[in-house]
């Protein structure tokens, strides 16, 4: 039994009933059931459509996000999240670079390093170099002044965590970020890179080992087994390359606003939607959110 949901973007809340029954009709779905009017609602399927692609093609041209997933273990006991464009709208080494006054060059890097064009390790350690010198200080500043939380991100925390699960922001980025966040957010634990600093200026440096793809990875497994679940317990959300193992190894990963090669590799991918969709996707509807 498979479940197919349709997801709006909340601020438009443009799903409409004649778009969803369309659907379910030409797939012969079960009743349509709505998690939110006019943002999300879901349909159970017997089999996996041989055409859900197209039609997921053709609701992107609605501003709608078609998902399709096994209907058993939906509902999720371990949230882990990259950062830097998924819980946040920035990219926090870019804000940085931007303060030294190489914001555009550190942000090309950054945007072939998340599409996969680029070796991750090597590009984190080329664009560190760049903030040698930079006064520690700044980095609050840039908190400050710089970063948003991305939208739906603070109901998705409470609701997950009302719900008993344990929530991990896992970053390739630096855990004076990931602190604030966490904090900020609510989730139990973060894990980042550290920013060597000296003499309170940033040595251009990073703490070893490096944090990347394979650290994302480890650290579902290491937290799933301390927490007595498996993978298959926990949804994952991420936008970049480095997020890609890390998404296919838990139960339910979701490309958020995710790069095209990013988006390839996912079945999950919500382009329209915000962090709320998360909670669509298990079956929580808008009714049983957390308040913050």
């Amino acid at each position: 039994m498979y479940i197919a949901t349709l997801i709006a973007n909340p601020a438009k809340a443009n799903l409409d009933r004649s778009t969803v029954e369309a659907v379910r009709n030409a797939w012969g779905g079960g009743d349509a059931h709505w998690l939110n009017g006019g943002v999300a609602a879901e349909f159970g399927l017997e089999n996996a459509p041989q055409n859900q692609w197209d039609v997921w093609a053709e609701l992107q041209k609605l501003g709608i996000d078609l998902c399709i997933q096994m209907a058993q273990g939906r509902a999720k006991r371990l949230l882990i999240a990259d950062m830097d464009s998924t819980m946040i709208h920035q990219e926090c080494i870019d804000e940085l670079a931007d303060e030294a006054g190489f914001g555009p060059r550190v942000a090309a890097i950054t945007a072939r390093a998340m599409n996969g064009d680029l070796d991750f390790e090597t590009a984190l350690r080329e664009r560190v170099a760049l903030l040698r010198g930079l006064p520690e200080d700044v980095i609050n500043h840039v908190i400050d002044t710089r970063i948003t939380l991305m939208e739906g991100g603070p109901v998705l925390l409470a609701t997950m965590r009302a719900r008993g699960a344990y929530c991990a922001l896992v970053s390739g980025g630096f855990t004076a970020f990931t602190a604030a966040i966490a904090a900020q957010l609510g989730f139990d634990e973060n894990r980042a890179n550290t920013l060597l600093v000296e003499n309170g200026q940033l040595t251009g440096h990073v703490a070893m080992p490096i944090l990347g793809r394979e650290a994302k990875m480890q650290a579902l497994t290491e937290i799933s087994a301390r927490l007595g679940i498996t993978p298959d317990d926990a949804i994952a959300v991420g936008d970049g390359a480095n997020d890609l193992g890390m998404l296919g190894l838990a139960g339910a990963g979701v490309a958020l606003h995710a790069k095209p090669s990013v988006q390839a590799e996912c079945s999950l991918r919500i382009n329209h939607g915000d962090l709320t969709a998360l909670l669509y996707l298990q079956g929580i509807p808008a009714a049983e959110f957390a308040h913050v």
